[in-house]
């Protein structure tokens, strides 16, 4: 069982669907039609799609901006589990990104929490993310990305892999297929 207290969470890929929002404006706005989320075998998409390098960077620059007309959706079943977790204390959102953008605007609107309890930390790379966890007393991380796993896991942090199609390779890892897995591996009953 995991200390509920013990727990963080990346944010794209985990909580958030990003790579279906990466779709949906392939699709709308660049009218590439032919791109579907099992296609999506590799972290860098550039690596497993035939899209030009620059259309790739342009949506990766709308998402992160917050620019765009498709809606963001978390991934089924988070926001339940999220907002149990929010009512026994602070959530802590670790992510590689460069800058939060308007990430933490909808993180807080998506779970309907007072933003007290969100923090939210843009790391800039994902080598970065151990030292902050382990900053903020964290035993335990939820990641996508499973080279961020293996980075965690030597530098003492438990990494909690969220089965994606880009993260299929063998590893030694606790995995979770949906949050509802997830959840039944989480002690509600320890403090904050």
């Amino acid at each position: 069982m995991i200390d509920a207290a013990s727990l963080a969470f990346d944010i794209d890929g985990v909580f958030a669907d990003i790579m279906s929002l990466f779709i949906d404006i392939a699709r709308q706005e660049y009218k590439i039609d032919n791109l579907y989320y099992q296609d999506i075998k590799r972290y860098y998409i550039e690596e497993c799609v035939n899209i030009k390098p620059e259309i790739i960077s342009d949506i990766i620059n709308k998402i992160l901006d917050g620019k765009h007309s498709v809606p963001l959706k978390p991934i089924k079943g988070s926001t339940r589990v999220l907002n149990r977790l929010s009512r026994e204390g602070p959530l802590l959102f670790v992510t590689a990104r460069p800058y939060l953008g308007t990430i933490y605007s909808w993180i807080t609107e998506t779970l309907s929490v007072d933003p007290a309890l969100v923090e939210v930390v843009a790391t800039g790379s994902f080598e970065a993310k151990a030292d902050i966890l382990l900053e903020k007393n964290i035993s335990y991380f939820v990641e996508d990305r499973l080279e961020t796993c293996f980075a965690l896991k030597e530098k003492g942090v438990t990494p909690v892999l969220f089965k994606q199609p880009w993260n299929r390779e063998k590893h030694p890892f606790i995995e979770v297929e949906s949050w509802d897995e997830l959840e039944a591996f989480i002690d509600f009953s320890g403090s904050f």
